[in-house]
């Protein structure tokens, strides 16, 4: 097992509390979460996103599942960019941000985790993950049932925070998200757990597992070609591949080559 970040006992008094906990909370913030967003991403998180999913590779024609979809936000770019919203699923394991997701009309949304993926396998030709790394209970599992899920070729990208480099950048990132932005959440948020969530994330985030870690994770499940990409010091892309299937010889090919 690899979990994302050590037990914060802040939060719950035993890690096996965590996926309850994560769950709920999410659920009790969920009709702020979007707004809560374009906040913690200062208005850039739609635009990054959309040129993130187009750097991994993804292209009309693509069957694309989105874990830890959350309100749709990656999804809802995913669909726009394949104009098949039909060809996007949403897994998420929080119903309370399912029912507020807004995507187009198609796109189907799935209860469930990414350690327990509701898919077939080789079912989908690119998959993606928006910031929820964090809050999965097993990053090793996760990749397995992210592999087990794309098809021979398929595509991943994982966006997700980390800690800048350099102790002035860390002690400004913290001063926003655990200062400045819980103190908004408290001003524009209808659930008085908002600020909670966003004191939350940076825990979290200052906890994560390091990024050569999920590097490492990433190889060990089996993926080829796996790289970080840094954006302003603390938003990184993860890009991999699963390998293509086995060249298969033409009927026939091994007995030619056998008489000669």
């Amino acid at each position: 097992m690899l979990a994302p970040h050590p037990h914060l006992q802040a939060y719950y008094d035993q890690e096996g509390q965590r996926r309850a906990w994560v769950r709920q909370i999410f659920d009790r913030t969920a009709r702020d979460y979007d707004r809560l967003e374009s906040v913690v991403g200062l208005g850039a998180g739609l635009w990054y996103r959309r040129r993130a999913l187009q750097a991994a590779g993804l292209r009309p024609g693509m069957r694309v599942l989105d874990v830890g979809t959350g309100t749709g936000l990656l999804a809802r770019i995913a669909a726009e960019l394949l104009g098949k919203p039909a060809d996007v699923i949403g897994v998420d394991p929080s119903p309370g941000m399912l029912a507020h997701a807004r995507v187009p009309a198609g796109v189907r949304l799935l209860a469930g985790s990414a350690e327990d993926l509701p898919v077939e396998d080789a079912s989908v030709d690119f998959l993606c993950m928006g910031y929820a790394l964090r809050h999965s209970h097993d990053v090793a599992a996760a990749f397995g049932e992210f592999h087990r899920a794309l098809a021979p070729g398929g595509r991943l990208c994982i966006l997700e925070f980390s800690l800048p480099q350099g102790a002035l950048r860390r002690a400004i990132f913290r001063a926003w998200l655990c200062g400045i932005v819980p103190r908004i959440a408290s001003l524009i948020a209808r659930s008085s757990e908002a600020p909670l969530l966003m004191r939350y994330h940076w825990d979290t985030i200052a906890a994560c597992v390091p990024p050569m870690t999920i590097l490492a994770a990433l190889g060990a499940a089996g993926f080829l070609d796996a790289e970080r990409h840094v954006e302003l010091g603390v938003l990184s892309a993860y890009y991999a591949r699963k390998p293509p299937a086995p060249m298969v010889a033409a009927a026939g090919e091994g007995e030619r080559s056998a008489s000669h």
